[in-house]
């Protein structure tokens, strides 16, 4: 159904608006949020639909325009039930939000608490006494048959009872306006990020309506997550709580969430390698030791904790975990093997077990749901199959749901042959003709349309019970139809809570720190965390290196034509690193060095590993050092197309150096000078020293025939021209290049300040270690300063062969260089991989 712009007549004085017959409600079956069966709008949307009437086609614009950006800039990306070949896609929002009053969302929050309750009390009841089972309130074949029932974790009870830290349920208005649980989150609930999100964008978009409605903000929420998790924690006499998230890393599906709420909250981001379990407690690994875990933000399935205990499979869990929450030394939010009261065969059993747990009815009850295990049920389900939807009783997702009034009699009797022969793996479930709600037509200017609608919300568990977020996630069925799932394949929506009160503004920083509280930069800085910036900046400077050389041998061959080729050295170099395929060199194998990212040497393949590595530490970069990257992607991708132009070939080349000098610039600027920040630069000066030292023993190495501007080539490689033209003035000539390039320490592209500067970051890193980590390179400067330069003088350029100098410095280059290698090598047996036998002592001091 599409609404047109003024689908009623104009409010006056903010009364109530008149006539909405101009509504066209044929495509929209059961309840609409925003208007009644007489096509009025309903009180609490009035204001809103009226403010939407002034809008223009423009306006429309530039608020599409404001959301794209922010998603784009914010780096919001979503991947739920997608394969892993299918990668990430922007995270969809309409900027209509679902308005929902106070008095409505009131009796919401209180049936979300309550069953958030029940939840809790039955995993206590599932992994303790089980008297469910024993009386027969729930059938024992469904639990113990579902593989999300932890048999480990029996007996295990959590620290203070609390199983559900977070609870989220999805929820559907049916035609009558009941709201209605379709499905319970006990597992990893996600979304509550995406809704902060949504809301910091909305708000912005419509922010006179957001203070004239009255909008309940979200940050009450998130604030007694974190209380409630400083307070579950149990530190030691002297130790402050510690508390991480922990990600199934850049792969899942909800990494950006993860990314987001880790800085919200202030935790640090982890993966199950950067925790390790001593005795009967977890331990972060740091650069500066073992730091002990308190509580653990679970964000990947309970099942992968602890390859141990549970799957032996699982290549992100911590071995030993089980053992450190059994002993009550680390607390799980949530508990592992919550999973179990998130099955929706469970949703039958609901009723009965809140009046015997709770004393008193379920409040908000689930979608009819029958489990096929249980004789009656299943005769209930084939005779009604055609007006139910078939699901899959336990949590794989091999079986797709289906309606059964949509299958063709050869589906149905394929499904009813399935159901007859393991009925325990099936649920019927009752459909719900979800409720409509006004949506945006992307691309249409003013035109709205209906779409089927529902939500998620949220419970925290806090010390006087279950605080519910007074908003949620809203989704919107991408295609208009009443039988899709919106939470699975929709477009999301901010979710206003009005208040008839007012609002307190509440922050999530601490108003006034205690000394405790103050903490130095990089305490919680894991290996992984800086192995992945050591090679972000190795790959930083790879993408500079080959950038430069490619719009050096580009550039000269473009400009020689047929009569003369591009520098030797050049192409020598170019040969070394891989970068040149087989093919004679000429412009399509130039260009294939620049965008083909199956040739290991080649550009673009530098580019996918800089970016695939600064995902991994998406949480350590701001938001500008984020747009950089997307940028290069974003160009990466546009020089693909078949026929490319050498001039738009040398524009992209153009646009990542500015982009690695604009990282560079970050790096320099932006970062705290931690260890992330000395890891990150010792990279780049390792590769940049690899880079030149070999650049230049190929030079000197090299006996072929040279013009006189040879040696401009290796001044625009190390982007050291200007500094030579603003000293000499003149054309270039051996002597001073070399002494630029070579020895002058005070070059930030030259050999001496990269062995310098990484001398000088050795230094710390070295107490780590407890040896020397620059013996090797200091010897390499050394040599290399000790050479008689003043040989280098009386070279005639232009008609030079190869000569005992040359050879002797080129040597010593190239020794330099194999320092280089060497150290990286000891920095990751050290600092990554552990495997030196002294870091291992280290580590378990």
């Amino acid at each position: 159904m599409i609404l047109q712009k003024r689908f009623w007549f104009p409010v006056r004085n903010r009364a109530m608006p008149g006539d909405a017959s101009r509504v066209d409600r044929r495509g929209a079956r059961g309840y609409h949020e925003a208007l009644d069966a007489q096509r009025m709008p309903r009180p609490h949307w009035a204001h809103f639909l009226a403010h939407l009437e002034t809008l223009s086609n423009d306006d429309w614009h530039r608020h599409q325009g404001f959301i794209d950006r922010q998603i784009q800039e914010n780096g919001a990306t979503f991947n739920l039930h997608a394969d892993h070949n299918s990668g990430t896609r922007p995270w969809a929002l309409d900027p209509l939000p679902l308005i929902i009053p106070a008095d409505e969302w009131r009796r919401i929050a209180s049936a979300i608490a309550q069953r958030a309750t029940l939840m809790n009390a039955v995993l206590a009841d599932l992994y303790g006494p089980q008297r469910l089972l024993a009386e027969g309130l729930l059938p024992a074949a469904l639990v113990y048959g579902d593989p999300r029932f932890l048999f480990p974790c029996v007996g295990v009870p959590p620290a203070d009872g609390t199983w559900l830290h977070v609870y989220a349920a999805d929820l559907a208005r049916s035609p009558d306006g009941r709201w209605w649980v379709t499905a319970d989150r006990t597992q990893t609930p996600s979304g509550m990020g995406f809704a902060l999100e949504n809301r910091q964008i909305i708000s912005r978009l419509f922010p006179e309506m957001y203070h004239e409605l009255n909008v309940r903000p979200l940050n009450s929420f998130f604030h007694d997550l974190q209380d409630s998790l400083t307070r579950q924690a149990k530190p030691a006499r002297g130790e402050q709580p510690h508390i991480v998230m922990l990600t199934a890393g850049q792969h899942d599906d909800s990494y950006f969430e993860h990314v987001y709420l880790a800085r919200l909250l202030g935790f640090p981001l982890v993966e199950g390698q950067d925790l390790t379990v001593r005795g009967e407690e977890v331990f972060l690994r740091t650069l500066q030791g073992l730091k002990r875990v308190h509580v653990i933000v679970r964000r990947q399935f309970d099942a992968l904790c602890d390859p141990l205990a549970l799957r032996g499979d699982s290549v992100q869990g911590i071995p030993g975990l089980l053992n450190a929450v059994r002993a009550g030394r680390v607390v799980m939010a949530n508990a592992l093997g919550s999973g179990i009261t998130g099955g929706a065969a469970l949703h039958g059993f609901w009723p009965a077990i809140c009046e015997k747990l709770l004393g008193e009815p379920l409040a908000m009850p689930s979608v009819a749901t029958w489990w096929c295990g249980e004789k009656p049920a299943y005769d209930f389900v084939c005779e009604h199959f055609s007006s139910l939807t078939i699901k899959s009783a336990g949590p794989e997702k091999n079986f797709i749901p289906v309606r059964g009034s949509e299958c063709d009699p050869a589906t149905r009797a394929h499904i009813l042959a399935c159901m007859a022969a393991c009925p325990q793996a099936f649920i019927g479930q009752e459909y719900i003709e979800l409720a409509h709600t006004p949506a945006r037509r992307p691309g249409s200017g003013s035109l709205l349309r209906t779409r089927p609608v529902d939500l998620q919300v949220y419970a925290v568990a806090t010390g006087s019970g279950y605080h519910v977020m007074p908003g949620g996630l809203t989704r919107v069925a991408a295609d208009g139809s009443s039988t899709g799932r919106p939470m699975q394949h929709g477009i999301a929506k901010d979710t206003w809570v009005g208040s008839d009160l007012p609002i307190a503004n509440v922050r999530l920083l601490k108003p006034r720190p205690d000394p405790a509280d103050l903490v130095h930069s990089g305490a919680n800085l894991t290996s992984r965390v800086v192995e992945n910036l050591f090679w972000f900046g190795r790959y930083s400077e790879r993408v500079d290196g080959r950038a430069r050389l490619l719009r050096i041998v580009l550039t000269r061959r473009l400009e020689a034509g047929a009569v003369l080729q591009p520098e030797e050295a050049a192409l020598t170099l170019a040969r070394q690193l891989h970068m040149l395929g087989d093919a004679p060199v000429g412009l399509p194998c130039l260009l294939q060095a620049l965008r083909d990212d199956s040739l290991p040497g080649s550009l673009a393949c530098a580019i996918q590993k800089q970016v695939s590595t600064a995902s991994h530490v998406r949480e350590r970069w701001a938001l500008d050092h984020w747009l950089v990257l997307k940028g290069v992607l974003h160009d990466l991708a546009s020089i693909q197309r078949p026929h490319l132009s050498p001039d738009a070939a040398l524009d992209f080349l153009n646009s990542v150096i500015r982009a690695t000098s604009s990282l560079a610039g970050f790096a320099m600027d932006n970062m705290t000078r931690d260890d992330g920040w000395r890891f990150l630069t010792t990279g780049r000066h390792i590769e940049r020293l690899e880079f030149l030292g070999s650049a230049i023993a190929g030079f000197l190495k090299q006996e072929s025939n040279r013009g006189e501007n040879s040696l401009e080539w290796l001044l625009e490689l190390s982007d050291s021209i200007i500094t030579y033209r603003s000293r000499y003035s003149r054309t270039p000539e051996f002597l001073p290049v070399l002494d630029l390039l070579v020895r002058d320490i005070s070059n930030p592209r030259g050999i001496g300040f990269q062995i310098e500067a990484l001398l000088n970051h050795l230094a710390p890193l070295s107490a780590y270690t407890g040896e020397p980590l620059d013996g090797s390179l200091r010897e390499a400067l050394q040599s290399i300063q000790a050479l008689d330069y003043a040989r280098f003088s009386s070279v005639d350029f232009s008609r030079r062969q190869s000569c005992l100098a040359n050879i002797e410095l080129a040597n010593h280059l190239e020794t330099a260089v194999c320092a280089a290698r060497t150290l990286s090598d000891r920095l990751d047996r050290h600092f990554f991989t552990h495997t030196s036998d002294r870091s291992r002592s280290v580590w378990t001091a």
